[in-house]
């Protein structure tokens, strides 16, 4: 049969090409495309969203663009279709795709195959017209970059960093490491200080890199979640008997298979950071969308469809919504059967999982001094993390070992956790990542592992759960929404006299991270300023909603919106310039550092370059830009600033270990625990070890995030990869350094020579000895070229960040253009300054999506209404600026090489500052966010 005849004949089997291969295929009833390929192994076809809403899944039609998640398979017969991997291939790239290389034109990735075939369609068609992009890629969302490296890579314009990061970059100290030879041909190499791709850059563009689910398992099974109808209630009866007789359904799992061991969802490196207050399946229900049982099948079609068999009978019980209402006498209690001290909570009976109560100085003198007084409320909505890659385990049984490959941020926090909930010995349990679509503080949860192991021990059979994009928006934790009162006083002249801050956080049903977003959100976002008088009442508390989480930030985003907006309303009030409101007041080295009590000694001023940040963002907002406001009276122009101050690495310690081997072949090994999601710490860890080692980055081979194969990692999360896990790297890699040269001298039998390491071998005067030949030594005479070395985390830096937009306001609409967009960062050295660019980038854009867009909403019965992509707005290309991203010259005597982390900070300062310039624009202060048109209009119009 031709594609044509395929085309026109009515038969069950659809055939058509993918890639010039022939396939042929019987598709389900209604099946998508999408799907199809996937069951073909066409991994590179993504699943976003499953609504035509995101692209990850885009795919050529007979050379069209098309969303395979909602183009029905049938429709496929006779077709040519086009995924990521039939443009180019690893070694061959189409010119699009190396585009998109060289550009730096993916963080995650997860949403670059199908970017890709969509730009290469757009490439294509003579009618597209690529100023007319933001239109056209409308349809391809990415939550990492901002978009900037995007549009240069499709319009083929790159911009290096160093015609944007006008403060320079401290060569300096670069040049002060002991380096050697190799120093001259720094870039090519791909040290540190130069901006090499990633290393898994052509698998990405073409669509070969793996993620999660990437990947093809015998016999695998599906499971499928009954979630809660209502947002309080006990389970009296659940008869699962016509569900477990369905054909196809091999176990339905309910809360009498569950384990009894309390747990918390948050991963820490202490698992004490966290209230144990989670059963993976409990029989009360405290939101809508909680577990109430979960169906393992051949497909999830049939798992789906024996949940609705499921039989429930439910004891409503009374819920709360508002946070305010959840302390007050006689309100439902959420966790009212927990015992505090067990679980660690402040006050079940009060629905209080933590408070803190602290006062420095004495804030009712301080307010008494001040000449002038602000105070004011705010309030931060809740956040979906809307990483591309949804949350998803692959579990199995391996010989007596479970394994579970997940999309995680922090594999061996899941492996204690999941041996501490089953019994099991973390000998016989390894966990480990794939390349990681995405996180943002969102994987640094277990959701999946748990009931996948569960399964897998139950069924004895390989077992996949996938959270759909409606799980993700529904029931997977999001950002924490808080209310915030600021009063600020000061003096005439602009000196701080007292801030007292008082905090509400909405935990939702379970406490995970509710501690710890509380306590870190209250702290360097005060203790940034020199105020002799502070107070901070702060509590975070149990509703009926879903729970909240980590997030971008952790807790600091949502205060310092509160703070640098009382502040700038201060410094309007006393006529005294916002920026020189910051230089009178921010804290410096010598000063000390104060939230309720002066910081331990953990936490130090290893750099400081606020100063050059103020003065960074300051100059290029006067300095301007092309940008004009658009014409007529409606349009209001404004501008704002904000800073803000983040700890390098999380507190009490985060430890990580990290080795470096010669391999026979002369490569190099590095093993590290930390996972690749975007953060980029593959490309700088392999600048960090090809720099101690003397050696160019395609020497370097990595393996990481596996309990099996690399050294104990804390997680990937509170921007440690660099400064911590990095750390490790360097340290390991400096050791092997030294033995190579101590081995090279032993076997020559010339120790009184001086040798040196070089690329490939180790040079004294006209002596050579290639790594090769010296790794084929040790192996003989049983020496281990290997290091191991590890990090703690015992200490912390502090990093700087400073935003400054200038703003037109349209008053009859409500509408926000930003007109400039500048952050100025603190990053020490940059190891990376492409991919450092890239990660401000993409934390302001995200940052910009919770100023003015996004929200996930709620009813008055703690149902999510934005239950989709395309009620849930995340930022497109059209929505956002080009940020101009300027360096400080600092270098941080706890980084390697002077580095600082750089992941995080960056969204702080950002919807501050935007408020801020339309509060400047309008004259009326936002209060509220995100700042929705709508939100605009009635500040405007009463």
């Amino acid at each position: 049969m031709t594609l044509e005849q395929a085309r026109i004949e009515a038969v069950d089997t659809v055939i058509f090409e993918v890639n010039g291969t022939r396939v042929e295929a019987t598709p389900r009833p209604g099946q998508c495309l999408r799907t199809v390929l996937r069951d073909h192994e066409h991994f590179e076809v993504k699943k976003g969203c499953d609504t035509g809403d995101c692209g990850a899944c885009t795919v050529q039609v007979d050379g069209t663009p098309v969303h395979s998640c909602i183009f029905p398979a049938y429709r496929a017969a006779g077709k040519q279709i086009t995924t990521a991997a039939g443009l180019g291939q690893p070694g061959n790239l189409a010119p699009v795709q190396q585009r998109f290389v060289d550009s730096a034109g993916f963080q995650c990735g997860f949403c670059t195959p199908g970017m890709v075939v969509t730009a290469a369609a757009l490439e294509a068609d003579a009618d597209a017209h690529l100023d007319d992009l933001p239109r056209l890629l409308k349809g391809n969302l990415c939550r990492c970059t901002g978009y900037r490296s995007i549009n240069e890579a499709i319009g083929g314009q790159h911009t290096p960093p160093e015609g944007v990061c006008h403060a320079g970059q401290p060569r300096e100290h670069a040049e002060a490491s002991s380096l050697g030879p190799v120093r001259a041909t720094g870039r090519a190499a791909g040290l540190v200080g130069t901006s090499p791709g990633a290393p898994a850059g052509e698998r990405v563009v073409s669509g070969l890199e793996p993620y999660t689910l990437d990947v093809s398992v015998a016999g695998l099974l599906h499971l499928a979640v009954l979630g809660s109808p209502h947002a309080h209630a006990r389970i009296r009866s659940l008869d699962a008997s016509k569900a477990a007789a369905l054909p196809g359904v091999h176990r339905v799992l309910t809360h009498a298979d569950s384990p009894t061991t309390l747990f918390s969802t948050a991963r820490h490196e202490s698992r004490f950071d966290d209230p144990d207050d989670t059963l993976i399946f409990d029989q009360t229900l405290r939101f809508r969308g909680q577990r109430v049982a979960a169906v393992v099948a051949d497909s999830v079609a049939i798992a789906e469809a024996a949940c609705r068999l499921i039989d429930v009978e439910y004891e409503l019980r009374g819920a709360v919504f508002d946070p305010r209402l959840a302390g007050m006498p006689g309100a439902p209690q959420v966790h009212g059967d927990k015992d505090p001290v067990v679980s660690r909570l402040a006050n079940p009976g009060r629905n209080l999982v933590a408070e803190l109560h602290g006062e420095f100085g004495n804030v009712t003198a301080g307010l008494a001094e001040a000449t002038t007084v602000i105070s004011g409320s705010w309030q931060t909505q809740r956040i979906s993390h809307t990483h591309l890659e949804t949350h998803g385990t692959i579990g199995w049984i391996d010989g007596d070992r479970l394994v579970l490959r997940t999309s995680s941020q922090v594999p061996f926090l899941v492996q204690k956790e999941i041996c501490r909930l089953f019994d099991l010995d973390p000998a016989g349990v390894r966990v480990f990542t794939a390349r990681v679509g995405g996180g943002f503080g969102g994987k640094q949860e277990l959701l999946t592992e748990d009931l996948v192991t569960l399964a897998v021990l139950t069924t004895g059979q390989p077992v996949q759960y996938e959270y759909t994009r409606t799980d993700e928006l529904t029931i997977a934790p999001t950002r924490h929404p808080m209310t915030i009162d600021v009063t600020v006083g000061a003096t005439a002249d602009g000196r701080l006299t007292a801030l007292k801050l008082g905090v509400l956080a909405d935990t939702g049903a379970y406490g995970n991270h509710g501690p710890g977003v509380m306590f870190h959100g209250t702290s360097e976002s005060v203790a940034l300023y020199n105020v002799p008088n502070k107070r901070v009442d702060a509590q975070s508390v149990y509703t009926n909603n879903p729970p909240s989480g980590a997030f971008r930030g952790y807790g600091l985003g949502q205060i310092i919106f509160a703070i640098e907006s009382a502040l700038d309303e201060l410094a309007r009030e006393l006529a005294v310039d916002p920026f020189e409101l910051r230089r009178l007041n921010s804290v410096q080295p010598g000063d000390p550092l104060v939230a309720t009590h002066e910081e331990g000694p953990d936490l130090i001023f290893g750099s400081y370059g606020l100063d050059q940040c103020l003065d960074l963002a300051e100059a290029a907002l006067k300095r301007g830009n092309r940008a004009v406001a658009p014409s007529g009276a409606q349009w209001k122009v404004g501008s704002g600033m904000a800073s803000s101050m983040i700890a390098t690495t999380p507190p009490r310690g985060h430890r990580s270990q990290a080795s470096v081997q010669l391999l026979a072949n002369g490569r190099y090994l590095v093993r590290v625990g930390t996972t690749e999601f975007g953060n980029g710490t593959t490309t700088v860890h392999a600048q960090i070890a090809a720099t101690a080692l003397h050696t160019s980055v395609d020497r370097i081979d990595l393996v990481h995030s596996d309990t099996a194969a690399a050294g104990y990692d804390s997680g990937a999360f509170g921007s440690a990869g660099v400064v911590v896990a990095g750390k490790a790297v360097l340290a390991a890699a400096t050791a092997l350094a030294e033995s190579l040269v101590g081995a090279a001298a032993v076997y020559s039998g010339a120790a009184d020579l001086t040798w040196q390491l070089e690329r490939e071998g180790v040079r004294a005067s006209a002596a050579f000895v290639t790594l090769s030949e010296l790794a084929s030594w040790a192996g003989a005479n049983d020496v281990d070229l290997t290091a191991v070395r590890r990090e703690d985390g015992a200490l912390r830096s502090l990093a700087f960040n400073v935003h400054a937009f200038r703003v037109a306001v349209n008053t009859d609409t409500g509408e926000v253009r930003i007109l400039q967009s500048i952050q100025a960062a603190d990053a020490g050295f940059v190891m990376n300054p492409e991919q450092c660019r890239g990660q401000i980038e993409g934390g302001v854009a995200q940052a910009l999506g919770t100023a003015l867009f996004e929200e996930v909403v709620l009813d008055d019965a703690g149902a999510v209404t934005t239950r989709v992509l395309r009620n849930y707005h995340v930022p497109q290309l059209a929505d956002l600026p080009v940020t101009e991203v300027y360096f400080a010259q600092s270098h941080d005597v706890l980084g390697p090489y002077g580095a600082k982390s750089m992941s995080e900070s960056t969204y702080n300062p950002v919807a501050p500052a935007l408020a801020n310039a339309v509060r400047d624009a309008i004259g009326i202060r936002p209060t509220e966010l995100p700042m929705s048109r709508d939100r605009i209009w009635r500040l405007l119009h009463g």
